[in-house]
């Protein structure tokens, strides 16, 4: 079975529920407050409660946080792949959750930022691996020139997933291009698709199915793009054709690390051998089932999904 391996930043999610933001210069009264693991940590966390062999390749720090990562990884069986970074802990990102589930980000940086080409290659990705990297690893020099260096020395049998972020479309042209050249698999939300689009000076289209199609010539080869509209589900574009995948709308408790865990979920169904397009059918259902529970660790199991599926009372929404 092949495995999912992540290259991106693992962070400790400081999560506070607000009942508004505050403005400039004010403060509020949280709710309440909670540390996870996050980032790459939730697409893992995804994965791994789907089956799949996950290993994480970024770098972890020695101290509080970084130790809380790793607690994280040990209790899914998700490897850790490089050498702590000695003397400094990992960073956090804090999270102010509305009523509405809408989230809001302040990110700092730590040891995540710290990784080469050798602490990158501890991971050893094999032929048929699933090979994650988020756009922000390519915002700052630390991590996007190791990034750079490493993939295209892959076998050209790796398979490499770019979730894109809100960082990539605003990257330099040749950082996009060189992303580009080298990316199997996109998988990001539709906003994400539509600001690259832009910054190749191409009219995104209003339609998902049509806006999936038009990422994928960006992309090296036979590539597979996957765009994401939230309950709304997700189309892929596989095979020079491109299909709608009907989501199952909820009522939102937490959204932080819904698009993480359709990440995972699709990847391990994959990785397993499920076809992309039921594999969009189990990830939609699965980030339908994150969105009800609090926490980016709050990735449901394969099992957790057959249930939802199975279930005669669950929402779907057709295009």
């Amino acid at each position: 079975m092949s495995r999912v391996i992540h290259t991106g930043q693992a962070l400790v999610d400081v999560v506070v529920e607000v009942p508004d933001l505050p403005a400039r210069g004010q403060n509020v009264m949280a709710t309440s407050a909670t540390d996870y693991a996050g980032g790459a940590v939730t697409v893992l966390v995804s994965a791994a409660r789907f089956g799949a062999d996950c290993v994480h390749a970024g770098a972890l720090g020695t101290g509080p946080h970084g130790d809380l990562i790793r607690t994280a990884l040990q209790a899914e069986g998700i490897v850790a792949s490089a050498d702590p970074v000695p003397d400094r802990d990992t960073g956090i990102c804090v999270v102010m959750v509305e009523p509405s589930a809408e989230r809001t980000f302040v990110t700092t940086l730590g040891a995540e930022r710290q990784i080469s080409v050798d602490s990158l290659a501890t991971s050893d990705p094999r032929a048929g691996d699933l090979v994650c990297v988020t756009g922000f690893s390519l915002a700052l020099d630390s991590t996007r020139e190791p990034l750079l260096a490493w993939l295209p020395a892959l076998d050209p049998d790796v398979v490499v997933v770019l979730d894109p972020g809100a960082a990539f479309a605003g990257l330099d042209e040749d950082v996009r291009a060189a992303m580009l050249e080298v990316t199997d698999v996109w998988s990001s939300n539709a906003e994400e698709a539509e600001e690259l689009l832009r910054a190749v000076g191409s009219e995104p289209p209003t339609d998902l199915a049509d806006l999936t199609t038009a990422i994928a010539p960006l992309l090296r080869g036979d590539a597979v793009a996957i765009v994401r509209d939230g309950p709304e589900g997700c189309a892929v574009h596989v095979g020079r054709e491109t299909t709608y995948v009907a989501g199952f709308p909820q009522t939102p408790l937490d959204t932080n690390g819904a698009g993480d865990t359709h990440t995972g979920a699709l990847l391990a169904e994959v990785a397993a051998g499920t076809p992309w397009v039921e594999g969009c059918r189990r990830a939609n259902a699965a980030a339908a089932i994150k969105v009800t529970r609090r926490g980016p660790e709050s990735a449901p199991t394969a099992a957790e999904v057959d249930a939802f599926l199975a279930s005669p009372d669950r929402s779907t929404r057709e295009p």
